[in-house]
C-alpha cells in the first residue's frame, strides 16, 4: 500500500480523503492556495503545500505545480478528489509520466468518458439504452438547431465536454434556441474551454438515477447500488438518496448490469458513476459516465457499509475489490442534503462571507457531517459556496427522512445566508415524504416549498409575532435579573399600561411579505409551543415548525427616512466576479428584461438585465475584468413614457 499520497483539492473532499488515509495508516500531502492558507484540511494532512494565488486558474488547476508538489514531497500517489482535474486526461497523464499512481480510471477510459458525443456512441455498442440526439461534429448553429426542430421541443443543450450542469440549457421554444445556445457554448468555453455542443431530447418529468460501479485491474466489476438524485436546481444536486424509492430488485438488476457494461466497455478501473434518465414506464436511458468519486458517494457508503475512498485506494495499489456482488448487501436508506451558502429566494444567489456561528448536529451512527469549514472560516467568492454534506441513515425511508428534518433544524449557520430552510422545507413537503420525486420536483411545487400561499402566511406570521415577543420579554427578563429593582414595571416588555390592556401591533416579514399582527398583551409569551423553534441568523430569524421553516424579521417601523430607489438607472454587481460579456451596444434601445452583461461568479453566470424600455449610456467594467460585490456595471437611461 502507498505510503504517502498528495490530495489534489481542497475543502470537504480532501478532509474526507484525509480521514480515510489517516485510517489506513497513509500519511497525506495537501495543497492549498492563499485564500486556503488557513483552511481545515491544510491543518488535517501531514503537510501541506502552497500551490498559487487564490484562482484555481492559478492553483488548482494547474498541473505543473501539482507534480511538482508530489514529487518534491514523496509522495507515491495522487488523489484528484472531485471537481478541477478529476477527470482531465492530460493530468493523469502527465500522473502516468512522472511514476505516480493516479487514484482514478486509466487515461483511456477518462478519453472515452470526456466527450458525450463519443461516449454516446461506446454506449449505443454496449447496449447500453440512449436518449435520442444529435451527438454529431457538425457544430453550426443552422444544423443544431434543425436537428432540435426536427427532433421536437422541449430539448435540452449540453456541453459536449460539461458536467455539473455548466455548458446546459433546456429549450422549450424555437424561437428561444438561438439565445440558449449561445449561453449554453459560452458557459461550455467558460468552465472547459470546449463549446462543442450536443442536442438531446428533454424528457418531461423523468428521475434522475444513477449507479454506482467499481472495477479493478483483475477483471472484476460490481455495482453498489443505485442514488436516486432527482431533486436538483439549475442542474445541480440538492438532496440525494439511496436506494431510490419506489425502486424493485427487477429494476435494479437490470441498471446494475446495464452501468457495469458502461463501465467494461472501456476498461474501467476505480470508482465511476453512470448515470440514468428513468421515466415513469421503467424505461431507463444513459446520460453520463462520470470517471470519479460522486459528490453523494456518503449515501452509498451509508447502505452498504463500504469505504469508497478505502476501496479507490486499494485498486489503484492493484488489489482486486474488497467485495464481490454477492457479498454486497443493501441495509436502510440514507439521505444527503448540500448545505449551500446560498439565497434560494434569490434564485439560489451565491452568499459570500465569514462564518461568524457554525453548529452543526451532533454526530453519531445516524447523522454524519462532511465538511471542509470551520466557525469563524470565510465562504469566499473563488470556489464553490458548498458548507457541508448532511447526511443520515436509518432503516427505512420514512425514519430516515424524521432524521434528516431534525439535524436540518439543529444547524445553525450565522454570517451567511444559507439553503437550510429550503433544504428543510423540501424534505417536508408532502410529495417528498410520499417519495414522489422527479428532475422538476423544485419548480412544481415551488409554491409549497417557498411557501408563498396565503395560508402558509396565515400560519407562519402569529407564530412569528410570537418569537419576536418572546424573545423581548427573555431579553428584558434578564436585564431585569441584573438590576437593584427586578420587579419594577419599566423592566416589562408587554405594553403595559395602568387599567388598560392594549394589544400589540408588530410589523412582521415572512419570507418577502410584510404582515401586521396584532397580539394581546395579556398572552404568555414567555415560551413557544413545544414542537416550534426559533433560530436566529443575521437578518431574522429562522422559524421551524411542523410545516416547514419560515424566515422572519420583525419590520422596522417607518420614519419616514426612505430616501426613495436610484432613479438614474446603473445596475450594479451581485456580488465579487468577472465581466464575461456585453451583449448590447451602448446608446441601443432595449426592452425591459433584454439581458445588458453578463458576469460569472462562484461557478456561476448571471445576466443583468434592462430594469425597463430604455439604453445603456455607458458600461464601466469590460469582458475579463473583475468587478467588486456592490459596484455599478453600467449607467441606463430609462425611456420617456
Amino acid at each position: 500500500m502507498f505510503n504517502k499520497i498528495l490530495i489534489a483539492n481542497r475543502g470537504e473532499i480532501a478532509c474526507r480523503i484525509i480521514q480515510t488515509a489517516k485510517k489506513m495508516g497513509i500519511k497525506t500531502v495537501a495543497i492549498y492556495s492563499d485564500a486556503d492558507s488557513n483552511s481545515l484540511h491544510v491543518s488535517q494532512a501531514d503537510e501541506a503545500i502552497h500551490i498559487g494565488p487564490s484562482p484555481s486558474s492559478e492553483s488548482y488547476l494547474v498541473i505543473d505545480k501539482i507534480i511538482q508538489a508530489a514529487l518534491s514531497s514523496g509522495a507515491q500517489a495522487i488523489h484528484p478528489g472531485y471537481g478541477f482535474l478529476s477527470e482531465n486526461a492530460d493530468f493523469c497523464r502527465q500522473c502516468d509520466a512522472n511514476n505516480l499512481a493516479f487514484i482514478g480510471p486509466p487515461v483511456e477510459a477518462i478519453l472515452a468518458m470526456g466527450s458525450k458525443s463519443a461516449a454516446k456512441n461506446i454506449m449505443a455498442n454496449a447496449n447500453v439504452p440512449l436518449v435520442p440526439g444529435y451527438h454529431g461534429d457538425d457544430q453550426n448553429p443552422a444544423t443544431l438547431k434543425q436537428s432540435a426542430d426536427d427532433m421536437g421541443y422541449p430539448v435540452l443543450l449540453k456541453a459536449a465536454a460539461g458536467g455539473g450542469g455548466k455548458g446546459m440549457r433546456a429549450v422549450y421554444h424555437a424561437d428561444e434556441f438561438d439565445q440558449a445556445l449561445a449561453a449554453a457554448k459560452r458557459e461550455a468555453k467558460h468552465s472547459f474551454n470546449d463549446e462543442i455542443m450536443l442536442v438531446e431530447k428533454y424528457l418531461q418529468q423523468p428521475r434522475h438515477v444513477e449507479i454506482q460501479v467499481f472495477c479493478d485491474q483483475h477483471n472484476n466489476a460490481v455495482h453498489l447500488f443505485e442514488r436516486d438524485c432527482s431533486l436538483q436546481r439549475r442542474h445541480q444536486k440538492v438532496i440525494e438518496e439511496a436506494p431510490a424509492p419506489g425502486m424493485t430488485e427487477e429494476l435494479r438488476q437490470r441498471m446494475g448490469e446495464a452501468a457495469i457494461r458502461a463501465a467494461s466497455a472501456i476498461n474501467y478501473q476505480g470508482a465511476g458513476t453512470v448515470e440514468f434518465l428513468l421515466d415513469s414506464s421503467g424505461e431507463f436511458f444513459f446520460m453520463e459516465m462520470n470517471t470519479r468519486l460522486q459528490v453523494e458517494h456518503p449515501v452509498t457508503e451509508m447502505i452498504s457499509g463500504q469505504d469508497l475512498v478505502e476501496w479507490q485506494l486499494r485498486v489503484a495499489n492493484g488489489e482486486p475489490l474488497p467485495c464481490t456482488q454477492d457479498q454486497l448487501l443493501l441495509k436502510g436508506h440514507a439521505f444527503e442534503a448540500r448545505v449551500y451558502a446560498e439565497d434560494p429566494e434569490q434564485d439560489f444567489l451565491p452568499s459570500t462571507g465569514q462564518l461568524k456561528v457554525l453548529q452543526a448536529p451532533t454526530e453519531n451512527a445516524h447523522v454524519r457531517i462532511d465538511s471542509g469549514v470551520v466557525e469563524g472560516d470565510q465562504v469566499s467568492v473563488f470556489y464553490d459556496p458548498m458548507i457541508a454534506k448532511l447526511v443520515v441513515w436509518d432503516s427505512n425511508r420514512e425514519l430516515a427522512l424524521q432524521r434528516l428534518t431534525q439535524a436540518l433544524s439543529d444547524y445553525k449557520i450565522g454570517g451567511v445566508t444559507t439553503n437550510i430552510p429550503f433544504l428543510y422545507n423540501l424534505a417536508s413537503s408532502a410529495a417528498f415524504k410520499r417519495g414522489e420525486v422527479n428532475t422538476g420536483f423544485i419548480e412544481e411545487h415551488e409554491q409549497e416549498i417557498f411557501h408563498r400561499r396565503q395560508e402558509d402566511l396565515d400560519y407562519a406570521a402569529p407564530l412569528a409575532a410570537r418569537a419576536i415577543l418572546t424573545a423581548r420579554v427573555e431579553s428584558a427578563q434578564q436585564i431585569a435579573n441584573q438590576s437593584s429593582e427586578p420587579n419594577s414595571p419599566w423592566h416589562l416588555a408587554n405594553h403595559w399600561r395602568a387599567s388598560d390592556s392594549s394589544p400589540q401591533k408588530l410589523n412582521v416579514t415572512v419570507g418577502t411579505e410584510q404582515v401586521e399582527v396584532t397580539a394581546d398583551s395579556s398572552q404568555d409569551w414567555t415560551q413557544m409551543p413545544a414542537n416550534i423553534k426559533a433560530v436566529s441568523d443575521e437578518t431574522g430569524f429562522n422559524l421551524f415548525t411542523p410545516k416547514g421553516v419560515f424566515h422572519c424579521a420583525e419590520t422596522p417601523p417607518n420614519l419616514g427616512l426612505d430616501q426613495g430607489q436610484d432613479s438614474s438607472g446603473n445596475l450594479t454587481a451581485p456580488m465579487n466576479g468577472t465581466v464575461v460579456t456585453l451583449l448590447v451596444d451602448v446608446g441601443a434601445a432595449v426592452a425591459k428584461g433584454e439581458t445588458l452583461l453578463v458576469m460569472e461568479a462562484m461557478k456561476m453566470e448571471h445576466t443583468i438585465t434592462a430594469p425597463s424600455d430604455g439604453k445603456v449610456s455607458e458600461f464601466f467594467y469590460q469582458p475579463g475584468e473583475l468587478v467588486d460585490g456592490g459596484a455599478e456595471l453600467l449607467a441606463f437611461e430609462i425611456a420617456e413614457a
